[in-house]
């Protein structure tokens, strides 16, 4: 751990905010789509064989699905914040008087006094004036900036790792039982993660827990209906 003073420097839940956003919307996702799967095909009276095989379907399926959609979407937030680190860095090039006098402005608005505010724009600048004012002027923060690569693996593998567990349920259950014991385990299951994800990321831990609860019974529920109406298979 890096020290400040002689001090251990202190840590914060936002750090983690990239990774855990799609750890968490990986496993979620990979819990309830592959659950709900399990069970709509269970309710329209399906053999056992078939629903296995629809349940690995949609966790293969599914896992690539959010590799390309995080990679995509995260992608394009960072060509977007390349782009304008790419103008940013030609307009210090080109009016650098102009963007430390807007820097200044930016620090008066956070309540410097007009000689201080220019004092903090100097300094800044001549340490390192395109991470300052991406920070300040751009809010492009080293620690919410866009990483698609790890966006992708990490959604791809906790997507993995969430639909296997009604997988693991549906493999042990016998059929009469499955479509009721896939729906309790997933629920565990989603109760657990809100609760880590709620304390991983500092957030109240009950809230977590009962806002993944409910969605996964709402999502669960509409597939058993629909599988127990019509007889078909829900995805």
């Amino acid at each position: 751990m890096a020290t400040i003073a002689g001090k251990p420097a202190e840590t914060h839940a936002v750090e983690r905010i990239g990774w855990l956003r799609a750890a968490v919307l990986g496993a979620n996702d990979g819990i309830v789509s592959t659950a709900s799967l399990i069970v709509g095909v269970a309710a329209s009276a399906a053999d056992k064989a078939p629903i296995l095989v629809a349940g690995t379907a949609g966790l293969v399926a599914g896992a690539l699905s959010m590799a390309a959609g995080e990679y995509v979407s995260v992608s394009s937030q960072a060509d977007t914040e390349a782009a304008d680190l790419a103008r940013e860095k030609s307009e210090l090039a080109t009016m650098p008087e102009l963007e430390l006098q807007e820097l200044a402005g930016i620090y008066r608005q956070r309540g410097l006094d007009e000689d201080l505010a220019m004092q903090v724009a100097k300094a800044l600048t001549a340490h390192d004036a395109l991470a300052t004012h991406a920070r300040d002027e751009l809010g492009l923060a080293e620690m919410h900036r866009a990483r698609p690569i790890q966006a992708a693996l990490t959604s791809a593998a906790t997507f993995a790792v969430g639909a296997a567990l009604p997988m693991i349920a549906a493999l042990l259950l016998p059929l009469g039982e499955l479509a009721l014991g896939v729906s309790f385990a997933a629920l565990c299951f989603l109760m657990l993660l809100g609760a880590i994800g709620a304390a991983a990321g500092g957030a109240p831990v009950v809230k977590g827990v009962l806002r993944v609860g409910f969605w996964g019974v709402i999502a669960m529920a509409a597939t058993y209906a629909i599988g127990s109406l019509f007889g078909t298979s829900v995805a």
